[in-house]
């Protein structure tokens, strides 16, 4: 291994798969899935590796790639000059006479867009978030599913969620030459039944054979493994994710103007997606008194960040567990819950105009979205154990908005470690407003005058 001090379950499920060249590390959040990831990527020691993952986790990987295995070079494959540099040096095989190894850092939307990646040989591959591939019909599956690593490893906290038939692409990756039909007939129950329109349809109600699959996952390298069974965390382990400021804010920062242009902000097509709905595509901010340009500066940083509003998606897509997001604005409602939507998950709300509990009652990946002043300091949400910060309060009442809002899942009937994720735009009054809240102080109107 290298130098690098990992906990006890981390080198157990190094040294589970250390004659393995293909790996699935099923780690529950907070267990450190980067850590043995890149260890193993390490320890295998292949000439060219490539990192896919979510647009929001690029940077730290590029980061941590950097900081903690000097001897790579590391490049981020987003980038233009990167992207170039990386496919000269493999397609021309400088590296191999350099004694150069690579690691190249790409995302999910714009790996299938790179078709050189295609072409590339003997290298290994890592997906972070390998659950993002269950879907073996989308462009960015089909695409990993026909590439020709040598060695593979699979990260992911939700490989299935409880829904076996979502293994099946990442079976293959892994090695297991079996097609999609058998695997249903030997592991998934089906059944036809009337959809209400005169025709039946196949839907799934069940698995057999779930130990024998069990055995066949850890023949060929999937360790599955839950925090409780490993390590005894904190009751409340709180999380910042950190996204870069953008040049519009900094622009209204320093001119106290700014036209902005709202629309296509996250994955929708266009204004229509909208219509109906309070979202204002085109805006003109002035901030001409220090409280309209600290209303605009926290929308800035909210509703119209769009790597914010992708964090978001990215974490949803990282978890299927419950959730409760604590936001402002009723545009940040708006456009989440269309987030929410294009992934399938069922919401609830807490707000001015009324609540809906019946997602977050029911439905057990269900996503709950409360209004500070509607919802921080009353209610009972401890059927879920995270809570994501959109945005925080400001102002006066909002140290105890936001102490009153944590204890919305920390409260008696709670059986799990609590988190607690914090969505920062960094550089911004974000970092100042979250530390001042932890020091029980309140930022106000005038903030930006300091």
């Amino acid at each position: 291994m290298n130098d690098l001090q990992f906990m006890p379950h981390q080198e157990e499920v190094l040294n589970l798969t250390d004659d393995k060249n293909r790996c699935a590390y099923y780690l529950d959040m907070g267990l450190g899935k980067t850590f043995v990831g890149a260890e193993k990527m390490y320890l295998l020691n292949n000439t060219v590796n490539l990192i896919v993952c979510q647009k929001s986790k690029i940077d730290d990987w590029v980061d941590h790639m950097k900081t903690y295995y000097p001897e790579y070079r590391v490049m981020d494959l987003t980038k233009k000059s990167e992207g170039m540099n990386f496919r000269t040096l493999v397609e021309t095989k400088d590296l191999y006479d350099q004694n150069i190894q690579i690691v190249g850092v790409i995302n999910y939307d714009l790996v299938f867009r790179r078709k050189y990646i295609a072409h590339i040989t003997d290298f290994t591959l890592l997906l972070d978030e390998s659950s993002l591939i269950c879907n073996e019909n989308a462009k960015r599956s089909k695409f990993i599913l026909k590439l020709q690593p040598e060695s593979v490893i699979l990260l992911s906290g939700t490989p299935t969620a409880g829904k076996y038939e979502r293994l099946w692409s990442q079976l293959k990756l892994l090695g297991w030459d079996i097609n999609k039909k058998a695997f249903y007939a030997s592991y998934v129950q089906t059944e036809w039944i009337e959809n209400g329109d005169g025709y039946k349809k196949e839907v799934i109600t069940g698995y057999k054979h779930v130990e024998h699959l069990k055995k066949r996952l850890t023949q060929f390298g999937a360790v599955f493994m839950k925090t409780e069974e490993v390590i005894e965390l904190p009751e409340q382990t709180e999380q910042k994710i950190f996204l870069k400021i953008t040049n519009e804010y900094k622009f209204f920062i320093k001119h106290n103007y700014l036209e902005l242009d709202t629309r296509n902000l996250v994955r929708f097509k266009d204004d229509s997606d909208f219509e109906g709905e309070d979202v204002t595509p085109r805006v003109e901010l002035i901030g001409d008194n220090s409280l309209t340009k600290t209303l605009y500066c926290r929308q800035l940083c909210g509703q119209w960040h769009k790597e914010k509003l992708e964090a978001f998606r990215d974490l949803l897509e990282s978890t299927e567990d419950r959730l409760i997001v604590f936001y402002n604005f009723n545009e940040e409602l708006t456009r989440l819950r269309k987030i929410c939507e294009s992934l399938n998950r069922e919401v609830s709300f807490v707000n001015g105009s009324g609540r809906s509990m019946y997602a977050y009652e029911c439905v057990d990946n269900s996503v709950t979205f409360v209004q500070y002043q509607a919802g921080a300091m009353g209610g009972n949400y401890q059927k879920a154990n995270k809570i994501v910060y959109f945005t925080l309060p400001l102002g006066k009442g909002s140290c105890d908005l936001w102490e009153q809002s944590k204890k919305r899942i920390h409260r008696i009937g709670q059986n799990r470690p609590c988190f607690y994720y914090y969505l920062l735009v960094k550089g911004s009054f974000e970092e100042r407003n979250l530390a001042a809240l932890q020091e029980g102080k309140e930022l106000t109107d005038e903030l930006f005058n300091t």
